[in-house]
């Protein structure tokens, strides 16, 4: 068999074998003039612009990605309030929902086995969810926290503060009962921001290994969910009582939540140089 030999090219040939230019492709960058056969980016920027040269987006917020922090949090917390508003102005009109709810409660109450549900209502109660946060504002003050347990023992002062004066204005009655005073449910509150508080505090400090970051939300997302699921199978508060506190419980948590987020220096890591 004869070997057949590939003509070489050189750099005049315009055969098919030489490398084409793929549109969208980047080149290696080199400093021309515009028309110089040379790749422009279209907005005239060199290929590594600092952030600080970086055009503002719409609004003047800065044109980066991922979008400005703080947005999404902010929203959603408009949200909470907006949807705390609206129940509370139906217990106060004794609106539509009002109604509904009262309906949805009568179809609840005695539900379950009594001894879970009581055990998961007594969640929320002080003698149960104050220690829970006491032990992790000693814990986040053994691991060297200063600033952060204040604001914890604060978003807990704050509940009895806003909680107490909203049932006295709205005076709803409760279930199985002619007590008044049941709105919202202190109950939940409670536990929403002593097991929540706990779960920022324990995220913000260094803890052990075993303990993974997934651990302390879920577990007091579920402690919160377990209390108001117990207050209503057991008649002790209307669904809405709770729905208003779960509402109003990351509200209360995110000064806590922006301030734990905050720099910190965890031990055994070194400071960060420029």
């Amino acid at each position: 068999m004869r070997e057949t030999h590939r003509p070489r090219e050189t750099a005049g040939d315009s055969g098919s074998g030489l490398p084409q230019h793929r549109p969208g492709r980047a080149f290696v960058h080199a400093s021309g003039a515009s028309g110089s056969g040379t790749p422009h980016r279209s907005d005239g920027r060199p290929p590594h612009t600092p952030r600080g040269a970086r055009r503002p987006g719409p609004a003047g917020h800065p044109g980066t990605t991922p979008p400005v922090p703080g947005w999404p949090a902010s929203l959603s917390l408009g949200v909470l309030v907006a949807l705390f508003a609206l129940i509370t102005w139906q217990v106060v009109a004794e609106g539509p929902l009002i109604r509904l709810d009262e309906r949805v409660g009568e179809s609840l109450f005695r539900r379950g086995p009594a001894g879970l549900t009581q055990l998961f209502s007594d969640l929320g109660g002080v003698p149960v969810a104050l220690p829970v946060l006491v032990c992790a504002i000693t814990y986040a003050l053994w691991r060297g926290a200063r600033r952060l347990p204040v604001y914890a023992a604060l978003t807990m002062a704050a509940v009895p503060a806003l909680v107490i004066p909203l049932k006295v204005a709205t005076a709803r009655q409760g279930p199985l009962t002619e007590a008044v005073n049941y709105y919202p449910s202190g109950h939940t509150a409670t536990a929403a921001v002593a097991y929540g508080a706990s779960a920022l505090l324990l995220l913000a400090v260094p803890r052990p290994a075993w303990l993974r970051a997934w651990v302390p939300p879920a577990a007091a997302l579920l402690l919160t969910a377990a209390t108001g699921v117990g207050l209503v199978l057991r008649g002790y508060h209307w669904p809405l009582d709770v729905l208003a506190s779960w509402f109003l419980g990351p509200v209360l948590l995110a000064p806590l939540c922006w301030v734990s987020r905050g720099p910190r220096l965890r031990s055994g890591e070194p400071r960060a140089t420029r």
